[in-house]
Parts: structure tokens; sequence; C-alpha cells
């Protein structure tokens, strides 16, 4: 395992563990699910991986508390990083959700501790006060952010006073915004940026066609996994293929190799069990050359999908199967 350099109390790999599947049925829990989880966490343990990121929201509570229990008496050795829903983030507020969320994890201390999503109303002025305060009891470590834009990242942090270490964004090769300015900021300033869904929900994984689209919810509401798109996204996943064949790796693997060469971006993709937590750890060992890097950007460019408004009547009539 790879890991950030920066001056941070305990290392945070290149590659976590995302837990938004952990309690939420939309994403397959049952009575089997924490069970499977105990395995996935353990073996990422094992494997060197040291930052796991839930949520309050995940699972109403559930994704907290499996985590926890699943890391045990590991937790205090890794960087536990959830985050807060922001429905009236106002200081006292945060700091009572934040000592539930530790109740849920089982930890004294957040090791970092994260606003889920830019109040449009409420400023981070009373957001950070209430975070500042928490850092203060030393009930959370490092603060973050979670699909923050440059500008009120830096303004959030100056509310703060101290330090934003994260932003947690969207990002993988068909989501690249975060190119343009949030990871040549966190390069410069010392920051971190959390890669979330940096397979694009599967996309990249090059196990889905025209002719075989995803099952399940979440994913039948990715207008990425129209027919139209996977058809568009081939030359993508041909790409991808030949560059993974060159490491003996997988699609998904390439594309989490992607986003990972920068150094100040780090990855949460999800794992459904043991073998995909082994693979996508893998994955942080992959050293890309700038051929093959240039030739995913000119791919990842290449593909114009489907998306917005424009996609919404063919969202429809896939659902209906028309």
């Amino acid at each position: 395992m790879r890991y950030v350099q920066l001056d941070t109390p305990k290392p945070i790999s290149k590659i976590g563990l995302g837990t938004w599947q952990f309690g939420s049925k939309e994403w397959g829990y049952g009575p089997e699910y924490e069970r499977r989880a105990a395995e996935i966490v353990r073996r990422a343990l094992e494997l060197g991986v040291t930052l796991f990121d839930t949520a309050e929201l995940y699972g109403f509570g559930r994704s907290e508390r499996i985590l926890g229990a699943a890391l045990g008496d590991e937790r205090a050795k890794v960087v536990v990083a959830s985050k807060i829903f922001p429905l009236l983030p106002v200081a006292p507020v945060v700091q009572q959700r934040a000592v539930a969320s530790a109740a849920r994890l089982g930890v004294d201390g957040i090791d970092l501790y994260q606003v889920h999503q830019a109040n449009p109303v409420v400023a981070d002025t009373t957001t950070m006060r209430g975070m500042r305060s928490l850092q203060d009891v030393g009930l959370v470590g490092e603060v973050g952010v979670s699909n923050y834009g440059l500008r009120r990242w830096r303004f959030a942090e100056a509310a703060l006073g101290r330090r934003v270490l994260s932003n947690q964004v969207r990002y993988s090769m068909i989501d690249r915004g975060p190119e343009e300015d949030l990871i040549p900021y966190a390069e410069q300033a010392g920051r971190i940026v959390i890669a979330y869904s940096p397979l694009a929900q599967g996309f990249l994984s090059g196990r889905y066609d025209a002719t075989n689209p995803p099952a399940g919810a979440v994913r039948r509401a990715n207008p990425y996994f129209l027919p139209e798109n996977l058809e568009r996204g081939a030359q993508l996943i041909a790409t991808l293929r030949e560059v993974a064949d060159a490491h003996d790796a997988t699609p998904s693997q390439i594309a989490l190799a992607y986003v990972l060469r920068h150094p100040n971006v780090v990855a949460i993709p999800g794992a459904s069990g043991v073998e995909q937590m082994e693979r996508n750890a893998a994955a942080a060992e992959i050293d890309l050359t700038d051929d093959e890097y240039a030739a995913l950007v000119a791919a990842a460019h290449a593909f114009r999908p489907v998306t917005g408004l424009a996609a919404v009547p063919r969202m429809v009539r896939a659902r209906l199967g028309k």
C-alpha cells in the first residue's frame, strides 16, 4: 500500500474503503451483510488500508455501527472518517451530531469529520464554529468537506481558522472536474482530494455493456448506464483493457490508478467482497507510464455521454423497457 505524503497524525492510504453499501438496502444489505462487511474490513486492514469512510446518512446510522464493530480494537490505529448531513448545520447541531456519530462508531474521537454537502442557506461560518469546538475538545481530529467547489472550500478553511484537510468529491476518468482546480489546489496547499465513485459506480469496470446493463436501483438511476452511453463508452473500455493487459491488471484497477496518479488524491471505492477489496488495494501499486496516461486521457475526453436533462426521457424509456 502507498500513503499520502502529508503531515497527518496517522498515515492515510492512497486506497481507502468507502462504506456507503454497509447497511444500505439499495446496495443489497441484508442479514448476511454484516458478516461480509467484517470480512472486507479485516482484509482491508491486512492490506494496509488506513482510511475508512462512512457517514451518518449511510443506512441512517447503520453504516457507522457496522464499520465500528468491524474495526474493533483496530479503530484507534486507522483514520475513521464520517460525515454530517448538513440539515441545519449550526454549531450546536454539529456538536450533537458528532457525538452521536462517535457513539455509533465506538470511538473516542473521529479522525476526519466532514460536511457532507454545502448547505445553500447556512453559512460555513457557524458550521465551522461547531467544528472548531469539536477539535478543541478532542472529539474531532481533522475537518473536511465534501462536494465543495474551490471557493467555498477555501472560505470554509478561513471560517475554521485551521486547515480543512480534505474535500471529498466525485472524481473518476469520466468525472474529471476536480482536475481543473481542486486537485491543483490540494497539491499546492498540502490538502487532499478524496475521490468517491472513482469507478463511476462500476461503469469503468468493463462488466457492463448495452446488452448487459447493471441491475440494482442505484445504478439504474445513473444516466451513465443508459444503453446509448454504454455503447458510447465501448472505446474507452477498450483502452482501459489494453492498458490493463500491459499490467496484468483489470480495467477497474487501471481506472483507480488513473486517479491515484495525482499525489494528493486518495480513492475510496466500495467493495462487495474480499476479492474486490484485494483488487482495489493492489491498484495503489500500479505505475502508469506517461504514454499510457495520455492514452487514457484521450479516451476519456473522447467519451461524450448523454447526461443532464437530455438523459431524462431516455431513462424513462429505459425503465419502461421501450
